[in-house]
């Protein structure tokens, strides 16, 4: 694994954070109902230590849960100023516990740099998130 720290913001620069996330482990693109509508695509900062918010001072949340579900799978951070949702946090075993989603376009990368960048599709839609969905070119 090669951990390194990257800095992202929000549009307007209020919203600021560290993650330490290896990125050549992947990303993922998921066709639930959210983030096909927020065209989501995500790093995973596994565990609390590697995600600081480094100014967060216009943050507001979004807890979504899904139909069926009994409590909220994950709580989106968003700018209230600029609108732009930056990282979304939850728990989960099978990361590790707490984790931390980064929405990778907040992250300061270079176009060459979100190129490398290997995409997992989840079918999310199904609740199937170990499998690719029929039509990943679709999210």
């Amino acid at each position: 694994m090669a951990l390194q720290t990257y800095t992202g913001s929000c549009h307007c620069g209020a919203v600021r954070f560290q993650a330490d996330l290896d990125l050549n482990e992947g990303s993922n693109r998921c066709n639930c109902s959210y983030c096909a509508k927020a065209r989501a695509w995500f790093a995973f900062a596994k565990g609390v230590e590697r995600f600081r918010l480094v100014d967060g001072s216009t943050l507001s949340e979004y807890r979504w849960t899904p139909p069926g579900e009994a409590e909220a799978h994950l709580t989106y951070s968003f700018c209230r100023t600029c609108g732009v949702r930056a990282f979304a946090r939850g728990n989960l075993e099978a990361l590790g516990g707490t984790f931390h989603a980064i929405h990778l376009p907040t992250l300061d990368l270079s176009p060459e740099q979100f190129a490398a960048i290997p995409v997992r599709y989840v079918n999310g839609r199904d609740g199937r998130y170990d499998e690719a969905p029929a039509h990943p070119q679709a999210i």
